[in-house]
């Protein structure tokens, strides 16, 4: 059994397709997959395929890129998205990038927070994306970690070895991606061979970030056996160790799933 723990379902071409998408995804072992949300005018589409698709979890989150025309989403807000069904399971993806700035840093850095407020609350797993931003992430995160202790999760990790071990302090889980199967990603893929094997989810990221060997073409979930591979060979693990891993530290994260 296989996690896609993140993956955006609404997006095209697999919104357009979902059933046949899901479908393939189940045939090649991916049990369950996690849809995440990136804007509020979306969540309604996440909540109709969660409802629809035994298979499918969901999270409610305001990505860094639209903290600008999400200024007025709250804690209070993000806590009253999470509570309209028992499988949004997640607060993300929230988190700070900088390498586009599609926002101002003191936009992302206020949301952020406010997210950070609600995982808290709700005792649910953050979903974090993070660019261009590790010294930022790192001060916010540990600015409200101090009085409680927060879920992390790292999702599509691309930065420093130093800042993945700086998360790994924080207990933060970190989720690899198929930019860990691309040649020029020799650093990353050994940074996450000397990641503890119970710190580690896999995810799509789909429709992005297609693995090896099928770069460059829309990904979607199913792909997500190409990146399972890559990392079991590296940790010199049977796929089917390496899968179970992912799986129950997702299932460590998140809690278990119907």
């Amino acid at each position: 059994m296989i996690i896609d723990s993140h993956c955006h379902l609404t997006y095209e071409p697999m919104s357009k397709a979902l059933d046949e998408t899901i479908n393939r995804a189940n045939r090649d072992g991916v049990r369950y997959m996690l849809t995440i949300s990136t804007e509020d005018k979306s969540f309604d589409k996440i909540l109709k395929i969660v409802q629809d698709h035994k298979s499918v979890y969901g999270t409610y989150g305001i990505h860094p890129h639209e903290a600008k025309s999400h200024q007025h989403i709250k804690s209070d807000d993000i806590i009253s998205k999470v509570n309209q069904n028992t499988k949004i399971i997640g607060i993300g993806e929230t988190g700070l990038d900088f390498y586009y700035n599609h926002s101002e840093k003191k936009d992302q850095i206020n949301s952020f927070e406010e997210h950070i407020l609600a995982a808290q609350e709700k005792n649910l797993p953050l979903i974090v994306h993070t660019r261009s931003a590790e010294k930022e992430t790192l001060e916010t995160l540990e600015k409200h970690l101090k009085n409680k202790n927060t879920k992390i999760l790292i999702h599509c990790f691309t930065g420093t070895r130093e800042f993945a071990f700086k998360l790994l302090d924080l207990g933060a889980y970190i989720s690899a991606s198929g930019v860990v199967t691309f040649n020029k990603s020799k650093d990353l893929a050994n940074t996450f061979r000397d990641i503890p094997n119970d710190k580690i989810l896999v995810e799509t990221d789909a429709p992005y970030l297609a693995p090896v060997p099928l770069r460059g073409k829309p990904n979607e979930p199913s792909y997500i056996i190409h990146t399972v591979k890559f990392l079991s060979k590296i940790k010199n693990l049977s796929f089917d160790e390496f899968s179970k891993i992912t799986t129950n530290n997702f299932f460590n994260l998140f809690g278990k799933l119907n």
